[in-house]
Formats: C-alpha cells, sequence, structure tokens
C-alpha cells in the first residue's frame, strides 16, 4: 500500500519541474545559439543531461533523489553564474567609460546574470522544499506505526 499523498505535493512537484524544464531549454537554445565560449556550451549541455530526466522524474512524482540532483544542480548552476557576474565585472573595470558604473552594456549583462542566479536558487528553494515535506510525512508515518506497534504489544 503506498503512503498517503501530502497535500499539494503533487502541484509542488509538477512545479518544480517545469520550472527546471524551462531552465534547461533556455541552456539548450543558449548552447544551439552558440552564444557562448565552447566550454560553457559544453557545461551547460552536461547540466541539462543531468537536469532534464530528473524534471521528468517530478513530473511523474515526488522522487526525493531527483529532487536532490536539481537541488545540488540550481545552487552550483547558481555558483557558475556568480563566477560569471564576477569575473566580467573584474574585466569590465579596464574599461572606464563602457563600464557597469557609466551604465554601458555590461550592466545590462549583470543585471541578467543576477536574474539568472535568482531564478536557480529559486529552483533550488522549491526542491528542498519539496525534500522536506516529503520528510516530514516520512516521519510522520513513521512514528504512527511505532504508536501501533506498541500499542498491539509486539
Amino acid at each position: 500500500m503506498s503512503p498517503p499523498a501530502v497535500p499539494g505535493s503533487t502541484l509542488h512537484s509538477r512545479a518544480c519541474a517545469v520550472v527546471t524544464a524551462a531552465s534547461c531549454l533556455a541552456h539548450v537554445w543558449l548552447a544551439a545559439g552558440n552564444h557562448h565560449a565552447a566550454w560553457l556550451n559544453g557545461l551547460m549541455l552536461a547540466m541539462v543531461a543531468v537536469c532534464l530526466p530528473c524534471a521528468l522524474h517530478l513530473w511523474r512524482s515526488s522522487n526525493v533523489a531527483a529532487l536532490r540532483r536539481i537541488m545540488a544542480s540550481g545552487v552550483g548552476m547558481a555558483a557558475v553564474h556568480t563566477f560569471l557576474l564576477l569575473a566580467s565585472g573584474r574585466s569590465a573595470h579596464s574599461h572606464a567609460a563602457g563600464g557597469p558604473a557609466a551604465g554601458g552594456p555590461d550592466s545590462s549583462a549583470a543585471a541578467t546574470l543576477l536574474v539568472i542566479i535568482a531564478l536557480e536558487l529559486t529552483t533550488a528553494l522549491l526542491a528542498s522544499a519539496l525534500v522536506a515535506r516529503l520528510r516530514t510525512r516520512g516521519w510522520r508515518e513513521l512514528a504512527r506505526n511505532d504508536l501501533k506497534f506498541e500499542i498491539c504489544g509486539h
């Protein structure tokens, strides 16, 4: 017999799957358009190879292993985007007129990276919140079963 579903967990799981799949599609589009260096394109495709199967698993059911991979990937991608943001900031300091302080093109790229970092962290937060909900359900069921075991005198 399967355990009862956590209220709203299917919606939560599917929301996490949709956000993850949308991120995967965006990364495939960027890699296909060759908007970045070859190593970044390879890194993006590797991320898609890890995340897309997890998104499919989450669409079907709340798979804790898939949620953990999505959490790790979200935090990892936030770290990569933070590195890219900081690296672009260092190189922009040498260009006095077109740097972020002047509101040139680098400021819009920095704003885009900040939005991406926020989205990746939101994805990781969605996944971690669902893991916590599922874990709480598991502990409640375990305690309930232990109580039944003691009452029956086994």
